[in-house]
């Protein structure tokens, strides 16, 4: 296959109406299209739409894949939950990703040309695993953009004193491991980074007792908003809520300040995980290479056993095997001999053995493909 391109679209606030439906439709007739999403791939072709107008309008997750490396993931969030300027500080000269605004929504946007893969990817299942990280930064876990600050970590554009956004990235989520393997982000930076926790309180979600009194304490006017919402199909209004909630229960005092670490602690870091990865790995396949040799050397000893208790028939099957004057004949007559040469020199009979070699060697030397093989053994 020359050139392979999946599109997939997800639609989770509002569902896509019959209208809209058909509108998509009029874009790919091969398209698989339901009330929330639009998968497609193309072979021999490309797709008539664009994915950047089609989220503006209609969805709030796009991935893109195609087989010559390109990948591009798009999360399309409501303005008003999310803080933009501070997002924007965390893509502070991350060229790879572009956050924008359309009406009453923020847009980022990562797209990065060469990532390497070694197997087949056709796409299918990687949107279904990144999907949660929209939802999470709904709720203030940002460590999605610590992500794509650590790949520009690992483009070498900040100079080793720079700061880490945040006190570390740990633990990872399964999302945020998509991500990291999605994009081909250095997966020992990636390890460096999560040794520190991010300090998020996500641990223990707010008891009922906790949020009652919460929930009653909302105006009026912003408790109705929500419910009307909700009565729409507003799937993001159960997100708002949640972290409206959870950000008026916090109540545990603050933590002393963490000392970010930097771009030359961090890549210090991931060199010494790499290299005891490395290290760890070299000793696995060494191990590994023992058993191998052991499990050989059992197999071989078991065989020339088998060929001592044998005695003069082995001999006379080798003559059976070289008349038979095929390639599969000559190669078991030869190993036999190779078998009996290692024999011969265990028991310091190499004499004896050579004298019975020359004579089949007198025997068949018109035999050159067998020839050829007896002159292997030395």
């Amino acid at each position: 296959m020359s050139e392979y391109q999946y599109y997939e679209f997800q639609a989770i606030d509002h569902p896509l109406s019959a209208a809209d439906r058909e509108e998509l439709r009029a874009l790919s007739t091969r398209a698989r299209i339901t009330s929330t999403s639009f998968t497609n791939s193309y072979e021999w072709g490309d797709f008539k739409g664009d994915p950047t107008k089609l989220m503006e309008k209609w969805f709030d997750l796009h991935l893109y894949l195609a087989n010559w490396g390109t990948r591009r993931l798009m999360i399309r969030w409501p303005a008003r939950m999310v803080d933009r300027p501070l997002l924007a500080a965390c893509l502070r000269k991350v060229d790879t990703a572009k956050l924008r605004s359309v009406g009453k929504n923020l847009i980022l946007d990562i797209c990065v040309e060469e990532v390497e893969s070694e197997d087949w990817d056709d796409g299918a299942g990687w949107l279904a695993a990144l999907a949660p990280l929209r939802t999470d930064v709904l709720g203030g876990d940002l460590r999605l953009f610590y992500l794509l600050w650590l790949s520009a970590v690992e483009a070498d554009i900040f100079q080793p004193d720079q700061p880490e956004p945040m006190p570390g990235i740990g633990p990872m989520t399964g999302a945020l491991e998509a991500f990291a393997d999605f994009f081909g982000i250095d997966a020992d930076l990636v390890a460096a980074a999560a040794e520190r926790s991010a300090g998020l309180q996500t641990e223990t979600p707010p008891s009922l007792d906790t949020v009652r009194p919460i929930v009653e304490a909302m105006r009026d006017e912003e408790k109705n908003h929500l419910l009307l919402r909700l009565f729409q199909g507003d799937q993001s209004a159960m997100a708002e809520l949640r972290a409206c909630v959870s950000q008026r229960a916090k109540s545990a005092p603050r933590s002393q300040p963490v000392q970010m670490r930097t771009v030359g602690e961090l890549r210090d870091r991931a060199d010494a995980i790499r290299q005891a990865r490395k290290m760890a790995q070299a000793e696995k396949a060494a191990a590994e290479q023992r058993i191998r040799e052991a499990e050989a050397e059992r197999s071989r000893r078991l065989r020339h056993d088998a060929i001592v208790r044998r005695g003069e028939s082995v001999w006379r099957e080798i003559e059976t095997e070289i008349e038979r004057r095929n390639a599969a004949g000559y190669d078991k007559a030869a190993g036999l001999l190779r078998d009996l040469k290692a024999i011969s020199e265990e028991k310091g009979l190499s004499v004896d053995f050579i004298r019975r070699v020359e004579k089949i060697r007198d025997r068949h030397a018109r035999k050159e493909r067998f020839i050829e093989r007896l002159a292997k053994l030395g």
